[in-house]
């Protein structure tokens, strides 16, 4: 359903001014080497569905040769590292200015999650959980100025970020706990003999469970985003032109707590996931039991 939703907002908004002007530029070579050599690959895959490319990903042409998703998360990119280097500024601990305060109290806010969560030793993850945090921030907050869309509105930008969590933690949990002993978590406490087809009933339930975890971190991002955004756009079009000037400013508190909220709920997700793969030097390996739904629900609970 939200990916329908997407297409269908797609097809409805005009492409930001920038998505026209790299596309005007690079769109038709890219246009050649997508219909040359990616096409068919998608064509002949999806046929085996009953389907082709276009009608999935849509008609290619030119102007949508770089998909407008690619680029506002392209500019994310560069905005994150500009953002951090003004706060940044020239550090000084006798005057830090306001830019340092800010960067220091977020630093701190995340080193604390990070630690309360995973641990002491979970600090050496901190650099790839404030990257999810900083990073999914500044992309919800582009929706709010003119010329740029917010990337977490695409279904695309939001799987991406949740693979991307989904690979580091199982990555982090083969190489502190090995292969077999990574897959045996899963299993639960080590049972009686008897009791073996609980082991594999856990087992199965945990591995169904962690396997959707990008699609549910995904959708949720998504979700909460692209309707936050249509909500505005319905109000805002009820009676133009006074409530398309007098509606963005009364809801752009509400956009940045949700901009806010949905980065703070995947990093803590993400967070969550580390923990129940990373263990202290001192702790079996082999673990205990975890419980990814509770986490899930305290973090689903500040939706």
């Amino acid at each position: 359903m939200f990916l329908f939703a997407e297409a269908a907002a797609a097809e409805e908004h005009h492409s930001p001014l920038i998505v026209e002007f790299v596309n005007h530029y690079l769109g038709e070579p890219l246009h050649h080497f997508e219909v040359t050599y990616t096409k068919p690959i998608w064509d002949k895959f999806l046929g085996l569905f009953g389907s082709n490319a276009e009608a999935v990903f849509g008609k290619y042409t030119p102007e949508n040769a770089i998909p407008w998703y690619t680029i506002m998360f392209l500019i994310a990119c560069i905005l994150t590292l500009v953002a951090i280097w003004i706060f940044k500024g020239k550090l000084s601990e006798d005057d830090p200015h306001e830019g340092q305060l800010t960067l220091e109290a977020g630093y701190f806010a995340l080193r604390d999650l990070v630690v309360n969560v995973i641990g002491e030793h979970g600090f050496k993850y901190f650099p790839v959980v404030a990257t999810f945090a900083v990073l999914i921030l500044i992309s919800n907050l582009m929706g709010l100025f003119p010329l740029f869309m917010a990337p977490t509105a695409s279904t695309s930008v939001t799987f991406a970020l949740g693979i991307a969590s989904f690979v580091y933690y199982n990555y982090i949990g083969i190489k502190e706990n090995g292969l077999k002993n990574h897959l045996a978590h899963f299993a639960g406490p080590k049972l009686p003999w008897y009791m073996f087809l609980i082991t594999v009933l856990i087992f199965g339930i945990e591995l169904v469970s962690n396997s959707i975890r990008p699609l549910t971190l995904g959708v949720r991002l998504f979700a909460n985003m692209f309707a936050d955004e249509k909500i505005s756009e319905t109000i805002a079009n009820m009676y133009p032109p006074f409530t398309q000037f007098l509606v963005p400013v009364v809801l752009l508190p509400l956009a940045l707590f949700v901009a806010f909220v949905q980065a703070f709920v995947f990093t803590l997700l993400s967070v969550i996931y580390i923990s129940e793969v990373s263990h202290a030097p001192h702790d079996d390996k082999h673990g205990g039991v975890h419980s990814p739904e509770t986490g899930e629900a305290l973090a689903t609970a500040h939706v």
